[in-house]
């Protein structure tokens, strides 16, 4: 009798409990994940734009005669187009992508398309994990995404080389969408680890920009690589929000509003706390540009305003209930939305008229500001304990050898029964006898799986 009594009070109990989480949920927004980060300039955001119509050219199968180029065209000049790979160039390894020498930018750009929903090499690149499956330069990333720019690294390395000791003025980019971000990250990080493969590329000459990332990497290495990756995120983008696993993601991609939302009512009772010191969850890389161009309860789009940082904590960590959550990312309404926010940012610019001298101070200032940013970064890193994070040096260099042992001991320690299943890789040749068997010509091909006992 006392247990049925008690009955109409759990029911209260679950239901105030629902409907906190049902309010807290409905009114969290976009704008709550970035309110606190700086504006970005059109200095650093000027690439953002450029890069997305590179990534649509993949798309097209003759840049002489595009089908579907936007308002403006690519901007690309076929003539200086290195070359392009297909699926069949790629055999499935990796997506399709393009070399391209961009002289008016002073800029060699690779770029790779993202997910293809008919490929089922694409599913099998994002099936290729397991949490904690690959660990790499002291943290854990993506096993199929990081096979993938492997695979990219070692067909196109002597051209990429060849380029590079050909134009010393010029920067190395990487750049992809959604699957395809998560390839160049990693991409990015292997040349970055491995940098005489391109004949001793300097650090600074590297970099990345991540359109709608895939959250690919632990937390220790998304603040580490924040100076040479750049991660773009519109408005409510689900993929770089989501920490359920990709391949989750899309075995459920017809139920995704369903597991979207189930994944958002776990999160909400997970602490922060705790997502920061699981060593194996992944995140979206580097630095971060958020794009917000919407408010709540307004109808329509406002002029877009883009803000960015070097987030430890709050690092996009919550769903937004959204109608826009599939659609903000798509790479098309990224690249519009990127080249409005630009112009705004120029026509503010020419508004005020800032002579050249301030201009190149401003650059200058803005240099040591992203510096000082990603060191504070990394300090933050180890003040809230994120497994294997550490500080650089007084003189901007890092211990890597003494930090590298010891994050080789707290792996053990903190990888529940992973640890002895987990590599810890870094070198070319490592990656290579790691993921890969080769033939009798000498080409990489995947290992067989091995049954595990």
């Amino acid at each position: 009798m006392s247990i049925v009594c008690g009955l109409p009070l759990l029911e209260c109990v679950y239901c105030l409990a629902c409907a906190r989480w049902a309010w807290k949920r409905c009114l969290h927004t976009a704008g709550h994940d970035s309110e606190t980060w700086g504006l970005a300039t059109a200095e650093e955001f000027e690439p953002v734009p450029r890069l997305c119509r590179y990534i649509l050219s993949v798309y097209e199968d003759d840049l002489r005669h595009p089908l579907w180029e936007p308002s403006g065209g690519y901007g690309i000049n076929p003539d200086l187009l290195i070359l392009k790979k297909t699926y069949q160039d790629t055999k499935g390894k990796a997506p399709p992508y393009i070399l391209y020498l961009d002289h008016d930018h002073a800029d060699i750009v690779l770029a790779i398309r993202g997910l293809n929903l008919a490929k089922e090499s694409d599913y099998a690149l994002l099936l290729d994990n397991k949490l904690g499956k690959m660990k790499f330069d002291g943290g854990f990333v993506h096993n199929g995404l990081l096979k993938a720019a492997v695979c990219v690294l070692d067909a196109e390395c002597e051209v990429l080389k060849q380029l590079v000791e050909e134009y010393p003025n010029y920067t190395l980019t990487f750049t992809g969408h959604s699957l395809g971000s998560g390839v160049a990250t990693l991409l990015t990080m292997v040349v970055v680890q491995n940098q005489d493969k391109l004949g001793n590329i300097e650090r600074k000459r590297v970099r990345c920009y991540a359109m709608a990332p895939a959250r690919c990497i632990s937390l220790n290495l998304a603040v580490r690589y924040a100076d040479v990756i750049n991660s773009v995120v519109l408005q409510d983008d689900f993929l770089p929000r989501t920490a359920t696993p990709l391949e989750d993601i899309f075995k459920s991609l017809f139920c995704l509003p369903c597991l979207l939302c189930l994944r958002c009512m776990r999160d909400t009772c997970i602490p922060e706390e705790k997502m920061l010191k699981d060593p194996r969850r992944l995140y979206a890389p580097g630095r971060l540009y958020h794009i917000v161009e919407r408010k709540p309860f307004w109808l329509g789009r406002y002029p877009p305003v883009v803000r960015t940082a070097v987030p430890v904590d709050g690092r996009f960590e919550h769903i937004v209930l959204s109608c826009n959550a599939t659609s903000d990312h798509a790479i098309i309404w990224i690249e519009r939305e990127a080249r409005r926010a630009l112009d705004l940012m120029l026509e503010k610019y020419q508004t005020m008229e800032i002579p050249a001298k301030q201009r190149m101070e401003r650059q200058e200032t803005l240099a040591r500001e992203h510096t000082e940013e990603y060191k504070a970064a990394l300090q933050r890193a180890v003040t809230l304990s994120v497994p294997h994070a550490y500080n650089p040096s007084q003189y901007g260099t890092f211990d890597a050898l003494e930090e590298g042992e010891h994050s080789d001991r707290s792996v053990g320690e903190s990888s529940t029964g992973s640890s002895q299943k987990t590599k810890k890789i870094e070198s070319w040749e490592e990656i290579i006898e790691h993921l890969f068997d080769k033939d009798e010509s000498g080409h990489i091909m995947p290992k067989k799986p091995h049954r595990e006992d």
